[in-house]
């Protein structure tokens, strides 16, 4: 007769709050800070606080209990300058999604990259989300390897990575298309206007559409010298008037402007007619995003379906939280060139 002896072996503790402060060599006050995606924690202590929390498996209590439940009820969306038009409206086609869902939206604005990065060392395990959008942010390689590892629901916006779903656009072929249309108006001089010194944390895409434009321009024979090219610091009024008055003020102006944003062609419009120069007749305008304004004062622009792109990502990650295995959908929306008053 074979005799089995059960013997129940001891439950491993789970990580408490003082075992990720004892081996980050921190107080728990500052382990609470970072979990909590404060500012107020130097960079190389929150990034001793996070490798232990990585290193333990540290839960947070409150999470640790939200996980017992199916559905926690909330979808986040990380976003940088939500109150520049293009960024608002984006959230809002989330926001119409999520509205006839069993979901609220949450939004974590980023303002510096420490809090972009605690958002994404801490959100999945504090925050209570099922799901998370990330709009218009980089995403490295670990953390997103980190972010795949905790099974958060995880769509991009303007960005892609092989382990997410996405929703881009090609820049590069935006601006190909603004050189287009602006040559086939007969124009010759042109100059560029873009956001410049734009936050460490920020993508640029105005890059892309810069390229797109001057690769256009040289098929047709024309150079874009760098003294047409300004890109004021963002939300800087003062300096975007500065660098707009020198470039109208220069010995042989451009007759076009391609302003990779909507939100520029604002104050550009404004200057130029301060000048005395008639839109388009002296100086046409082509914008990029097609903002609501765009359509309230007539700007030419490159559409790039603001409001969809928003509904297509919080379909895919409703999608992705009602079923866990499916796969990956990556999604590159069409541009279109909406021709009104400016050019």
């Amino acid at each position: 007769m074979v005799v089995f002896t059960f013997i129940k072996m001891p439950k491993t503790p789970q990580p408490t709050i003082y075992d990720v402060a004892h081996k980050a060599g921190v107080s728990i006050a500052t382990v609470s800070r970072v979990l909590n995606a404060s500012s107020q924690v130097r960079a190389a202590t929150r990034n001793r606080v996070l490798a232990a929390v990585e290193e333990l498996g540290f839960i947070p209590r409150a999470e640790a209990v939200a996980r017992a439940r199916s559905v926690i009820g909330r979808i986040g969306i990380i976003s940088p300058f939500f109150t520049i038009p293009s960024f608002a409206q984006r959230m809002r086609g989330v926001a119409t999604v999520l509205a006839n869902s069993p979901y609220e939206l949450v939004i974590y604005t980023v303002d510096s990259l420490i809090r972009y990065e605690s958002f994404l060392a801490t959100l999945p395990l504090n925050q209570q989300l099922d799901g998370l959008i990330i709009n218009a942010l980089p995403m490295e390689d670990r953390v997103a390897k980190r972010l795949k590892e905790n099974a958060l629901g995880i769509v991009l916006i303007e960005n892609s990575h092989p382990f997410f779903s996405s929703v881009t656009i090609d820049d590069q072929l935006g601006g190909n298309l603004a050189a287009a249309h602006l040559l086939r108006k007969g124009h010759r001089k042109f100059g560029f206007l873009d956001f410049g010194s734009l936050p460490e944390y920020a993508l640029e895409p105005g890059i892309e559409r810069l390229k797109g434009f001057q690769l256009r321009l040289k098929t047709a024979g024309i150079d874009l010298d760098k003294h047409y090219i300004k890109r004021p610091p963002m939300q800087d009024l003062v300096e975007t008037r500065r660098q707009i008055e020198e470039l109208l003020a220069l010995p042989d102006p451009p007759t076009a402007i391609f302003a990779a944003a909507d939100y520029l062609v604002l104050s550009l419009i404004r200057v130029a007619q301060e000048k005395g120069l008639r839109i388009p007749e002296d100086l046409a305008i082509i914008g990029f995003d097609d903002i609501e304004v765009a359509d309230l004062i007539g700007i030419t622009t490159i559409s790039q379906s603001l409001d969809e792109s928003g509904q297509i990502a919080a379909r895919l990650l409703l999608d992705l939280l009602s079923n866990p295995e499916k796969s990956l959908q990556n999604i590159t929306l069409q541009l279109d060139l909406i021709e009104r008053k400016t050019g």
